[in-house]
């Protein structure tokens, strides 16, 4: 049998009484009415309801005090504030008070009946003990193919100091690869330094990198340890690596051969011990083609590629990871996790997430701060992610889909648009047909028309961890 839930109703208006009474008057629902805040309070405190509603203007004691004086002593029951004057200042203060939802007069009785249930499913989840998520990793979660082959390397590279290359699109996780090659590297107990070149103005970069002497320029009042420095025995992480200018270049490779560099405006050459792990989004060999990029140094940062999946080619990880955002969110914000419904998680795995991982996490960000219920509900979501059309779909016309990305990359400010969708076209399509062909080379190369060299050489840039397999 059903619970029966209690619901208290607090309104001077005799009118608005009787429309939510008969409004819920269910089965499941136990309903109390009151005209004044002061009386419903007494009783209130003696016999606590599931779910209270309350307007806030009444003679006496107002809505918000009523509110106030019962959060006291109990601070998890859901208050659903009503309110004929649906101004920005009544919302903010309902909200401020610890409203668990905010609903302006003159409303629709079915939408009232559907805050009621929410506020009593968040009051009976909030009795529940919460469920604590296992096995999440503090580093980097992944189910996913492509993801476990990026496991994989990380674990391959578990003792080694060699030179590491990550490719992926911007929100992919680039720094938290990294930050696991280090943490998983014989040098864990040195300091992991992340720079990003597209954020540093061209003129300061050496001095970031290299450090400065006092008096080298106008502004250098004293000496400068530069990033190399500070991260020797450890790790130095150079973040959008094609964005580095030539003749910061031309200084980088010289450190990466000699294992020293001067200071600006120095004359006594340092010496660091170094492992430096680059990333970008570009496609470092067609810079490197048009002259924007130095062949040698490519090759000397080039050691070893990993290649993080954009999310909608890991589709099978968006619920654990937003199971993991939420948690990290609540505790950041010092609140209880939200938790998704079934509906909204399958809703979030269709969605295109053009900012992959990055977008995600500030999606559940937001729905920490902006969800009104424990439980998150598709209607929950930011409005831009509701309406699901131009969603990625397996069995959908994928040049309309590509045609889309397209648009929403230009539209987001994207530059060398092949760059990006060259490789990630071949790299999809050799996987494919590597599956199909159960990782007999020869024939995969059969079926993409290249010959066995070709797909070789392609395996080399595009999956290395594949190539000598």
């Amino acid at each position: 049998m059903t619970d029966v839930a209690r619901i208290v109703i607090v309104d001077d208006d005799r009118a608005i009484r009787w429309v939510l009474e008969r409004a819920l008057a269910q089965p499941d629902l136990d309903v109390q009415s009151f005209e004044r805040a002061d009386t419903a309070l007494e009783q209130i405190l003696r016999q606590p309801p599931d779910v209270l509603l309350t307007d806030i203007r009444m003679p006496g004691l107002d809505g918000l005090d009523l509110m106030a004086r019962i959060r006291e002593s109990h601070p998890d029951l859901p208050v659903i504030v009503m309110t004929a004057h649906s101004d920005l200042d009544s919302a903010v203060a309902s909200y401020q008070g610890g409203a668990f939802e905010y609903l302006p007069k003159p409303f629709d009785v079915d939408e009232a009946l559907a805050l009621v249930r929410r506020g009593v499913a968040h009051a009976r989840e909030r009795r529940a003990p919460a469920a604590v998520p296992e096995g999440l990793s503090a580093e980097i979660i992944g189910e996913a193919p492509a993801m476990q082959e990026v496991f994989r390397a990380i674990g391959r590279l578990s003792q080694s100091h060699i030179t590491v290359m990550i490719n992926g699109e911007s929100g992919t996780g680039k720094e938290r690869v990294a930050q696991a090659l280090h943490q998983h590297s014989p040098r864990h107990n040195g300091p992991f330094i992340a720079l990003n070149m597209a954020a540093i103005p061209k003129d300061l970069m050496e001095s970031e990198l290299f450090g400065h002497e006092k008096g080298a320029f106008t502004g250098a009042t004293s000496q400068r340890r530069g990033r190399f420095e500070q991260s020797d025995g450890g790790t130095l992480f150079l973040d959008e690596i094609g964005d580095m200018p030539a003749e910061t270049q031309t200084r980088l490779l010289r450190v990466l051969a000699d294992g020293e560099f001067y200071r600006v405006g120095g004359h006594t050459p340092v010496k660091v011990d170094v492992r430096i792990i680059a990333a970008t989004h570009q496609h470092l060999e067609r810079l490197v083609e048009d002259g924007r990029f130095r062949e040698d140094l490519f090759h000397r940062l080039n050691v070893i590629r990993i290649h993080l999946p954009r999310l909608s080619e890991r589709r099978e990880d968006i619920p654990r990871l937003a199971q993991h955002f939420l948690a990290d969110a609540a505790k950041e914000l010092a609140t209880e996790p939200k938790v998704l419904t079934q509906e909204a998680e399958q809703h979030l795995t269709q969605l295109p997430w053009p900012g992959n991982v990055r977008q995600l996490e500030n999606t559940c960000r937001w729905l920490t701060v902006m969800a009104s219920g424990r439980e998150v509900l598709v209607e929950d979501l930011p409005p831009e992610l509701r309406d699901i059309e131009g969603t990625e779909s397996a069995g959908g016309d994928w040049r309309g889909a590509f045609r889309e990305w397209a648009d929403r990359a230009l539209a987001a400010g994207h530059t060398h648009l092949l760059e990006e969708a060259v490789p990630d076209f071949e790299r999809i399509l050799i996987e494919t047909a590597l599956k199909h062909t159960g990782g007999r080379k020869g024939e995969a190369a059969e079926l993409l028309g290249w010959g066995r060299n070709t797909l070789t050489r392609k395996l080399k840039v595009l999956l290395p961890a594949l190539a000598d397999e």
